[in-house]
């Protein structure tokens, strides 16, 4: 009959089984079991990885930055009124557009800021596109259409022509729910 090694493991102070290191993969990769584990979460803890012990070395690629100005959008004496906010921005950098889909305003912004004291330089650059699309309803006015850039406001105004709409108001009534 052949021999057979039976091993107990190694136990703590409080009764519980101390970890011991185990050379063959039983922690792959990264924590967590290679045969119970996920390809795809395997995939992106990798990734995860790379990226950190990467992303010190690799420089960044200096992109142009998107970004969305905020729009308030109300309807008032049979126009409908765009404010957008674009502080810092000139009218050349600012394009208003009426297509078939709607009223289109982008632009760009270019910010290039230097101060220089006794002791220190301070620069800051920011670039940055934006894109805003607003679908407009049928039979717009778009030849009376006017902008207006004031004090970092956009404001496009565009004649609407005046719908009608059924509104029927649905009383509240309080009740227990069931």
């Amino acid at each position: 009959m052949s021999e057979v090694r039976v091993t107990k493991p190694e136990v703590t102070k409080a009764g519980i089984p101390a970890l011991r290191y185990e050379p063959f993969f039983t922690t792959f990769p990264f924590g967590g079991s290679l045969f119970g584990a996920s390809p795809f979460r395997l995939m992106r803890r990798l990734t995860e990885e790379m990226d950190r012990a990467f992303g010190k070395f690799a420089p960044t690629v200096a992109e142009h930055e998107f970004w969305a100005p905020t729009l308030e959008l109300t309807q008032a004496n049979g126009n409908l009124v765009a404010k957008l906010e674009i502080p810092g921005l000139k009218k050349e950098e600012v394009k208003v557009e009426i297509t078939d889909e709607g009223l289109i305003v982008t632009g760009e912004r270019k910010l290039e800021k230097e101060e220089k004291e006794e002791g220190y330089f301070r620069s800051e650059r920011t670039y940055g596109k934006f894109y805003r699309m607003i679908p407009l309803p049928e039979g717009v006015k778009a030849e009376n259409t006017k902008a207006e850039l004031n004090n970092g406001v956009l404001v496009v105004t565009v004649p609407v022509p005046e719908t009608k709409t059924n509104v029927k108001q649905v009383p509240v009534v309080e009740g227990k729910m069931k």
